[in-house]
């Protein structure tokens, strides 16, 4: 039998990507932190297969959990491509429990992959802003901004050296003529 988490070992707070739910005090691995809960919907009616909103679980091809009742505080889990927890999914039960994967510290949040279907249509559009994703764009913006110093101080560089070049090229000119008016002058 899994440990199971007591209900005070999370509360609903502010995140980055808006309400998430985080640890009050820590979590092991393994431990069955919360239930996602709500209607099920039997997807083979045609009324229940055009709700539409963010809080769907999908359980397999024909039930699907409606998580947006506000009982349900599962629901303000958020997504990451680097979770420390995961979605145990048992449909003949028609249950889904979040699991820890990883120990979690109190005051960090709990979050899971939300799966590859609800990636493409909600998360991509807009961009994921999950911790480890977040760093990928930071680093990548970084070496871009890096990428675009060196191209700019290289073309400097090309610009100075091409400057001096014709910089002492006129001075080699000049100084030429320079000394031919003098050398002129002083024979006549």
């Amino acid at each position: 039998m899994p440990v199971i988490a007591p209900s005070k070992s999370y509360r609903v707070g502010r995140s980055k990507t808006g309400l998430g739910l985080f640890a009050t005090m820590p979590i092991k691995k393994g431990t069955r932190i919360i239930r996602y809960f709500g209607p099920i919907l039997d997807c083979r009616i045609p009324a229940q297969d055009d709700i539409e909103n963010k809080y769907l679980f999908e359980l397999n091809g024909r039930w699907t959990i409606d998580g947006s009742v506000r009982k349900n505080v599962a629901r303000y889990i958020n997504h990451s491509c680097r979770p420390n927890a995961e979605s145990d999914v048992r449909p003949r039960e028609r249950k889904v429990f979040i699991r820890a994967i990883k120990n979690i510290e109190a005051g960090d949040e709990i979050n899971y992959d939300y799966g590859t279907d609800y990636f493409k249509a909600y998360l991509k559009p807009i961009g994921c802003k999950c911790p480890s994703c977040e760093n990928k764009r930071k680093k990548q913006r970084a070496e871009a901004r890096a990428e675009r110093a060196k191209v700019k101080a290289r073309a400097e560089r090309k610009a100075q050296k091409a400057g001096a070049k014709t910089t002492a090229a006129k001075k080699k000119k000049l100084n030429g003529k320079h000394f031919a008016g003098k050398v002129g002058r002083a024979k006549a």
